[in-house]
């Protein structure tokens, strides 16, 4: 049987078409052109479907506190689609992808808006649970380190308020290699790794408030001096809060690299005022001890060219309050606690009464414990030991004999003199006569006129700074001597103090005719009119820089007429010679130094009213001649040949108060028989 061919198409296209071309070339290339299909791989590939699937899932809570929903995975069409994408779709993505790599410049206020917001998230997670958010603390570090200026400093004080709310209050101690090893609950586990990060977090928070607290010319000086003032800042704020804490001294070496600095800017006044705080609160006597001995290493490598301020932060730590108590002569201090025992009645107390304060008193005591009371016997070890190095400095600075700081060492040498050893007692006597006759010097107004120059700040400059001086001297050389035996010491030690005594009595004219005597060195005044416009300004007050800044003259004044006038063991003629004096004085001092004076004179004759109640009396008295006011011997100006009628005077004084004391003294003296 014949096989039947199929019959024969033909095309009806004229053969210079296109179609009839690719035909051809399709024929041409292949026998089997029926097996051909063209759109077959066009027909296999994907529809794109963009449909809105929605999720299933069920909303969770990230990491950082955040509530997200997930959605559903993506078809693997898309990723087909992807794959046999055509080559116009894979160039644009290329494109987009090139421009999504160029970087975009954020605007600095968006920076900063964006960084006040990543700031406050992550202080509010380490707030809430700082545990549970350990690398909060490594993410605002890093913010730390932006080029702003901005953002640095907000990062330096979010840093601030929070390790002020989640630093313990107690010290971390590193852990050693039995204590890694050591088996431990999973709760002390996570504790002790979350204290590791904190202090470690902490130490280098610490390093970067060092390194920014530096100004340096890497930076616009104007962003580095603020980012400086911020560190600064932070440093005080964080020592005042923490001084418990790890890497104090750390903390303590900020603040005295900015007080090495003879510049007294805001910075420099603030680190002064933060030491001076610490020294004032410290009742552990660890804070003031690291501050002291860095101080003292500080004023050492200058080579005593500082700021006396810096040298003043002394006389407000806490040792003249913890050794300030002396025993009594006359009779035997005894505790309160006894006193107090034997007051009270005995109390009936059922037996289930005394049992529950047993209890109560062995949870006290177990508190005591927990908060780590510093027992008495370690804290008097400590502030002994920055006593010392105290005295080390005051002597130091003595032997070299530093104009700027001989004031500031004698005013704190006047407040711990009671607790200077015995065995110096004759070399500090002799220091102080030397200062004092060279004072002497230098009181001559002519001859301080020519010496006195602008370009040489070290040097005294006033009269006044002479006679404060020498006041000062004075008050530690009796000082030395209080709270004991002061005539068995002097036997003992041979000590003479009539030098002393005979310059204070000579100065009293001079220290009553002083405008100042009243004024310190921070009080405002205007400036002298005879002095030349270019060294001082007219228009605005001035505040003199005197070497001695904390009393005024009459207080000094007052206190070494004290420590001279109040002893049982006076001589009549030297008391004597000082009341007329005090008397002839008072006629020209201030109402507050009169006044003053007069209740010194009262005290005075409560002591030794028999001694001196001659003076009082115009028909009898005890000495022949004329009273010499201007002698400069006490014993040869015959003081007992005059009487007191300066007080008819002081009765018509015009301060109420100063009438009234005269009228006092004049009672007493009435009564003395």
């Amino acid at each position: 049987m014949a096989i039947a061919h199929a019959s024969k198409r033909r095309r009806i296209s004229p053969p210079d078409s296109p179609s009839f071309v690719e035909t051809s070339s399709y024929v041409g290339k292949s026998t089997k052109a029926s097996e051909w299909n063209l759109e077959q791989q066009y027909e296999q590939r994907p529809r794109e479907q963009k449909k809105d699937v929605e999720s299933t899932r069920l909303p969770i809570k990230t990491a950082e506190g955040r509530i997200e929903r997930l959605a559903s995975p993506e078809s693997e069409g898309e990723t087909v689609d992807s794959i046999f994408g055509s080559d116009d779709e894979v160039v644009s993505d290329t494109q987009e992808t090139e421009v999504e790599d160029r970087p975009v410049e954020t605007p600095i206020r968006q920076q900063i808006t964006e960084a006040k917001e990543e700031l406050a998230r992550i202080g509010t997670l380490l707030s809430e649970n700082p545990e549970e958010h350990v690398g909060c603390f490594r993410k605002i570090a890093e913010i730390a380190t932006s080029p702003n200026a901005t953002i640095k400093k907000l990062a330096l004080a979010t840093q601030l308020a929070i390790y002020k709310d989640i630093i313990p209050g107690y010290r971390i101690r590193p852990l050693g290699d039995i204590d890694s090893l050591e088996k431990v609950s999973k709760e002390v586990r996570k504790l002790r790794s979350f204290e590791q990060a904190l202090v470690t977090n902490y130490q280098n928070y610490i390093k970067e408030l060092s390194r920014c607290a530096k100004v340096s010319g890497d930076r616009p000086f104007e962003d580095t001096a603020s980012t400086a003032t911020v560190a600064i800042s932070c440093a005080c704020n964080l020592l005042l809060a923490v001084p418990h804490f790890n890497f104090r001294s750390e903390l303590i070496k900020i603040l005295v690299d900015k007080l090495s600095k003879r510049n007294r800017d805001g910075d420099f006044i603030k680190c002064l005022e933060t030491l001076e705080k610490l020294f004032r609160e410290d009742d552990d006597g660890n804070p003031s001890l690291d501050g002291v001995t860095q101080l003292s290493k500080l004023i050492k490598a200058r080579d005593y060219r500082i700021d006396e301020s810096v040298l003043n932060t002394f006389l407000h730590l806490r040792l003249l309050s913890e050794f300030s108590s002396r025993g009594s002569q006359t009779r035997i201090d005894k505790s309160d606690s006894t006193d107090a025992r034997k007051a009270k009645t005995k109390e009936f107390r059922t037996k289930k009464y005394r049992k529950i304060l047993k209890e109560r008193k062995a949870v006290e005591k177990e508190f005591k414990e927990a908060d780590a009371i510093v027992s008495y016997e370690e804290r008097d070890r400590l502030q002994a030991e920055t006593l010392k190095i105290v005295f080390v400095t005051y002597f130091r600075i003595l032997k070299t004999r530093v104009p700027n700081l001989t004031g500031a060492v004698l005013e704190g040498l006047a407040k711990y003199a009671h607790l200077i050893n015995q065995d110096f007692f004759g070399d500090l006597l002799e220091t102080l006569k030397d200062l004092i006759s060279s004072a002497s010097v230098e009181e001559d107004p002519a001859q301080e006129a020519e010496e006195k120059t602008l370009d040489d700040p070290e040097k005294p400059t006033s009269h006044q700074d002479s006679l404060r001086s020498t006041l000062l001297a004075t008050t530690t050389a009796f000082t030395l001597l209080e709270g004991q035996d002061a005539a068995r010491s002097a036997s003992a030690l041979h000590l003479d103090l009539s030098f002393f005594t005979t310059h204070l009595y000579k100065t009293l004219h001079a220290l009553a005719l002083n405008p100042d005597i009243e004024l310190s060195s921070k009080t405002l005044r205007l400036p002298d009119p005879h002095v030349s416009s270019s060294s001082h300004s007219q228009s605005q007050p001035v505040i003199t820089n005197n070497k001695v800044n904390l009393k005024t003259p009459s207080v000094l004044l007052l206190r070494a007429l004290s420590s001279i006038l109040l002893p049982r063991s006076v001589p009549p003629l030297r008391i004597a010679s000082f009341v007329k004096q005090l008397y002839i004085c008072s006629l020209q001092l201030p109402e507050k130094s009169a006044q003053a004076v007069s209740g010194l004179v009262h005290q005075v004759m409560k002591v030794h009213g028999r001694k001196v109640a001659a003076l009082w009396n115009t028909e009898e008295r005890k000495g022949d001649g004329v009273f010499d006011a201007l002698r400069g011997d006490m014993e040869g100006s015959n003081p007992f040949a005059s009487t007191v009628w300066e007080g008819e005077l002081l009765r018509c004084h015009y301060v109420p108060a100063v009438r009234e004391g005269v009228k006092g003294i004049e009672s007493l003296v009435r009564g003395i028989k």
